[in-house]
């Protein structure tokens, strides 16, 4: 059962960026998505820009972005690693993001250059509620 905070879902068993994206661990790789949080934010997305695999990428630095009726986002990464996987359903169908957040709006799999390091400082699904009660004030 996942959390709520207001009106937003936060699935437990997750990890979670201040920045408002979410890492499920698969083994090795992380497959990484934005949250509930930030695609209601963002609105109707009508397009995201997604890295191509086999891509470096470094934790906190611009991976892609989901650009809505309203703005663009930057999605950072959560952690430093390689892109395995990109999600090209997004291509011709980027409103998963908003339908599925935490399903099949997913954008991308990371492997993590050490899994273990670069999980640490992330959120679990308690704190980034938390963090998110802070930020509706």
């Amino acid at each position: 059962m996942p959390l709520k905070v207001n009106d937003y879902e936060v699935p437990e068993g997750l990890y979670y960026t201040k920045e408002h994206e979410w890492i499920k661990l698969e083994g090795n790789n992380c497959r990484i998505g934005v949250t509930d949080y930030a695609q209601k934010s963002l609105h109707e997305i009508v397009f995201v820009d997604l890295p191509k695999a086999g891509a470096k990428v470094t934790r906190s630095q611009s991976l892609g972005s989901v650009e809505s009726v309203k703005a663009v986002a930057d999605v950072f990464a959560p952690v430093s690693g390689e892109v395995k996987e990109t999600n090209m359903k997004l291509a011709d169908t980027p409103e998963l993001v908003n339908q599925q957040p935490y399903g099949d709006g997913w954008i991308v799999v990371i492997e993590p250059a050490s899994l273990d390091d670069e999980i640490k400082g992330l959120l679990d699904s308690k704190g980034y509620a938390d963090f998110l009660k802070t930020q509706l004030k």
